[in-house]
């Protein structure tokens, strides 16, 4: 796990830089409580990061959740 700010914590083992600047940014949205987190297949999105948990206070992002959900995760 890595800590990357106090809004932003991966669990990512490879992360590239336009997937870490996409999360960086929507981490800095005023409503991301208490911060984002990045799965082990965190990758580049339309919109949003694939492979994140974006926790919200007062809002709904419907658009987050696309039809890849849960991509190269084994539970």
């Amino acid at each position: 796990m890595e800590t990357i700010n106090s809004k932003l914590i991966s669990w990512a083992s490879i992360l590239d830089a336009k997937t870490r600047e996409q999360a960086l940014a929507t981490s800095t949205l005023p409503f991301i409580y208490p911060h984002l987190a990045l799965m082990p297949d965190a990758h580049l999105g339309k919109g949003a990061t694939v492979g994140s948990v974006i926790p919200t206070l007062h809002a709904i992002i419907p658009a987050a959740v696309g039809v890849d959900i849960g991509c190269g995760m084994i539970a």
